[in-house]
């Protein structure tokens, strides 16, 4: 127990690192490039790489890869398991680079036909973005490749026990993204220089998340070998890869239609969002996925041993501390969303223009961040029963609702609209979720999490309305601008973290006594 605990941490706390860093990143690159068209550009160029990435590697691969790799690691020892990680990699460097050949090409005639169709300064200005965004993707598609290998040596390396390398596999790509815009700062480059610059740290940062765990893999005994021979363990690899690409792909075309859509739209929307999920990452990234990793296991144990009043249960406390973190989350960073944004962003080449342009679209994404939540743990509780159809069709279901409400909301909200959109996929995925498992299983109804639900809704009106009259109030302070949003976050936080806990507290918000409990027993372990 000691051990696991002692690797939650690990991973819990590379993960902070790496969110944080990814704030960081994304800070400087604004400061450098604002909100414009370039900075558009690359978010957009950045996501066809990232979403090939996550369906070929980190996600499906994974899911896939480390049951099979225990499994032979268990049964025929170290030397069947590396040979294996060969077999894997081996396909995976040849399907990646087919991949990242004929986008490359694609993308190059597609840039090259736009430019030749009367000449660049001659088209639209949507067209020069577009054309901008596919020469960027050109440079950052090699990514894919070094990354997707990087999924892999990394799975290698947790089921062989070594999670510090991986966990902190992330940091370095931020780390090597910071430092060429750091070079490209200090020698004072044009805009296009300082971008090229910023591709190649993207570069160097995915071949360091690559080279770290294939260092960890040879300390631990293995050796690369090309072998593209397939057997039973490969194919066992492709079969379970399967229905997780297609969900997968779903939600991540999902992102790269907004991004798109905001390419075509104005020169700031794709940036604009890209920062606005950015922020809501840590919220997501640090609690929702550390409660999902909890409760996943647990409810997959009820499961297989067909205890489902239990794992109704487990599965409703892990809904509970969803909503109990987020609905608030949600509501706080709406209200605070232009201090946040001014804090985090308005320097450099943002302008309060900018801010101006954010705020909103923030407050929009903020208020969706329950039902992303939520939708996180409904799928645990598919993966638990071993059903990977389901989430296929509820990630359909929220395709279509995302392209329908873009096109349509686009046209009256602008930006706005691409960000309720999102709203309304992720809703409409998570009630169809929610339904399906209804009705497959009474125990996991949403009906015993609706007395909760209505404390937390209560609970978070009257934090906002506690946070709104703060900032009203701060509001009538003359201070310098920095100074006065710094006193807004600061201050305001921490009121409405104890104002909505004191407010659950005597609402008596079940899982209260547990709570209490484990504060006890803190106390006297201090004591």
């Amino acid at each position: 127990m000691s051990k696991n605990l002692k690797n939650i941490s690990t991973v819990a706390g590379a993960t902070v690192v790496s969110r944080v860093l990814g704030l960081v990143r994304e800070i400087a690159i604004t400061a450098v490039f604002g909100t414009g068209a370039l900075a558009s550009a690359y978010t957009s160029a950045f996501t066809l790489p990232n979403l090939f990435r996550r369906l070929l590697g980190e996600g499906a691969l994974t899911a896939a890869f480390v049951p099979t790799l225990a499994h032979e690691l268990e049964h025929r020892q170290r030397p069947a398991a590396f040979a294996l990680v060969n077999k894997v990699i081996s396909w995976l460097l040849l399907v990646t680079c087919g991949v990242v050949a004929l986008a490359m090409l694609s993308l190059f005639g597609i840039s090259a036909g736009l430019q030749t169709s009367g000449g660049v300064q001659s088209v639209s200005d949507t067209v020069q973005r577009w054309v901008l965004g596919a020469d960027l993707a050109v440079i950052l598609f090699p990514y894919m490749i070094v990354v997707c290998l990087a999924a892999a040596f990394s799975a290698a390396c947790q089921v062989l026990g070594r999670f510090t390398e991986p966990a902190w596999s992330p940091v370095w790509l931020n780390l090597a993204i910071l430092a060429s815009l750091g070079l490209g700062g200090w020698w004072a480059w044009g805009d296009r220089e300082r971008m090229h610059l910023l591709c190649a740290g993207v570069l160097t940062g995915g071949f360091l998340q690559m080279a770290v765990p294939a260092w960890v893999l040879w300390q631990e005994g293995w050796r690369p070998a090309f072998d593209l021979r397939s057997d039973d363990r490969v194919r066992e690899i492709a079969r379970l890869m399967g229905p997780t690409v297609i969900g997968s792909a779903v939600y991540l075309v999902n992102m790269a239609v907004s991004r798109f859509l905001g390419l075509s739209l104005n020169e700031s929307a794709a940036m604009v969002l890209n920062l606005a999920t950015r922020v809501m990452e840590l919220p997501i990234g640090i609690f929702t996925a550390a409660i999902a990793t909890v409760v996943f296991p647990l409810i997959a144990r009820h499961a297989a041993k067909s205890d489902w009043v239990q794992l109704g249960a487990d599965y409703h406390k892990g809904l509970r501390l969803v909503l109990v973190i987020n609905v608030p989350a949600g509501v706080g960073l709406a209200l605070l969303s232009e201090p946040v944004t001014r804090l985090l962003f308005e320097r450099g080449a943002f302008t309060a223009g900018d801010t101006r342009i954010m705020t909103p679209i923030l407050a929009a994404c903020a208020l969706g961040l329950p039902f992303l939540s939520f939708t996180t743990v409904a799928l645990r509780g598919f993966y638990a029963l071993k059903d990977t159809v389901t989430p296929v069709r509820a990630a359909m279901l929220s395709f279509v609702v995302n392209v329908v409400g873009s096109i349509l909301l686009m046209r009256w909200f602008s930006t706005m609209g691409l960000a309720l959109a999102g709203n309304l996929a992720v809703l409409a995925q998570g009630w169809y979720l929610q339904r399906k498992l209804a009705q497959r299983l009474p125990a996991l109804g949403f009906a015993p999490v609706l007395p909760s639900l209505g404390k937390i809704l209560l609970a978070s009106l009257l934090m906002g309305v506690a946070v709104w009259g703060g900032a009203w109030a701060l509001g009538r302070v003359t201070l310098p601008a920095r100074l006065h949003d710094v006193l807004v976050v600061s201050a305001l936080i921490p009121l409405a973290v104890a104002v909505y806990a004191g407010l659950l507290w005597l609402l008596k918000i079940e899982g209260r006594e547990e709570l209490a409990g484990l504060l006890r027993r803190v106390r006297d372990r201090k004591t």
